[in-house]
């Protein structure tokens, strides 16, 4: 490939990916698209910037006009682009509904009018739905049953873009992550928020019991995961991409306190939030066996490097929730 668009290039993971490949792989230009929404910054890609191989647009996947003048000059495509917080999901759900379908369907009509180009679907291991303590993990073939607003619309862009695999012969291949930790995640999320929290001197919140269990996957061997799908990846075909870092969300907030030196005190367990899915796990065997991935950051280094990333960086921090709260409905 000489020419990659990626969507949502200055969120947390597209950033994670440009800011790994694009010094590596010189021949190839990156170029990112991204709306700068709350949850975008281009300091996040600031390293990047001055690469001959980048450049950025400032645009929004649902741009007709714009995606189809970009993806006339491209030969590989890997869409990042999605609202992706369940929380702000289940307040109104408008944007998740028009970002993650009505813009992937977009980019999948204009990817009909470049034959031989390669498009990767970056989706998550929630559309599958809560799993029991006891059920198997979630396979490529395992039903799809997504519990909030977020991962509907993520299991319909998914089956959107299985349709154009069916219907038109679009090389398209999709992502199923198990929930990413790492520098740079918007502090929304699980761990910034505990951090930050931690720091503050304020209660660290947890929902329901804390015992709802997550797959944790740190975020640049998602990135390593993406480019193994683009590279080498089949037409049509789905890969989950697992962690291998099972843990409890009480247990993410006391790793946090001890790494801090704080006491179990801290915590405070609030109001469980609404459809709060149990258990999320996928089986990776298929990425494992055809394309040679496996996660490489063992979950306790990935925790101790992204906990002192949040407390070096509390201007980036206090941008970003600057940002945030202007944007929330």
């Amino acid at each position: 490939m000489r020419h990659v668009l990626v969507t949502g290039g200055c969120g947390f993971i597209g950033s994670a990916f440009l800011r790994r490949y694009v010094p590596a792989h010189p021949e190839v230009h990156f170029t990112n698209l991204d709306a700068l929404t709350y949850a975008g910054d281009p300091a996040n890609v600031e390293s990047v910037a001055g690469c001959p191989n980048y450049s950025f647009v400032h645009g929004d996947v649902r741009d007709r006009t714009l995606v189809n003048q970009l993806v006339k000059q491209i030969d590989g495509l890997v869409h990042f682009a999605a609202e992706s917080h369940v929380d702000r999901s289940i307040v109104d759900s408008s944007d998740f509904v028009t970002t993650n379908i009505c813009g992937t369907h977009v980019l999948l009509e204009a990817a009909r009018q470049r034959p031989g180009l390669k498009f990767v679907l970056v989706s998550t291991d929630e559309v599958y739905g809560s799993l029991s303590e006891d059920d198997a993990a979630s396979t490529e073939d395992s039903p799809l049953r997504p519990g909030s607003p977020y991962s509907a619309a993520k299991a319909s862009a998914d089956l959107l873009a299985l349709s154009f695999v069916r219907t038109y012969g679009l090389d398209v291949r999709i992502t199923r992550c198990a929930n990413n930790y790492g520098p740079f995640q918007y502090p929304e999320k699980l761990i910034p928020v505990l951090v930050r929290k931690a720091v503050a001197g304020a209660s660290l919140p947890i929902y329901g019991d804390g015992r709802n269990i997550r797959d944790w996957l740190y975020v640049d061997d998602h990135a390593a995961a993406v480019l193994a799908v683009l590279q080498r990846g089949q037409a049509g075909r789905i890969y989950n991409v697992g962690g291998d870092s099972a843990r409890r969300n009480l247990e993410i907030a006391r790793g946090v306190l001890t790494h801090l030196s704080l006491p179990e005190s801290r915590l405070e367990y609030v109001r469980d939030r609404p459809g709060h899915d149990w258990r999320y796990c996928v089986d990776d065997q298929r990425l494992r066996r055809e394309l040679q991935w496996k996660p490489e950051t063992p979950f306790e280094a990935g925790m101790r490097q992204t906990i002192d990333w949040y407390l070096e960086q509390g201007e980036w921090v206090e941008r970003a929730l600057a940002r945030g709260q202007a944007a929330t409905p």
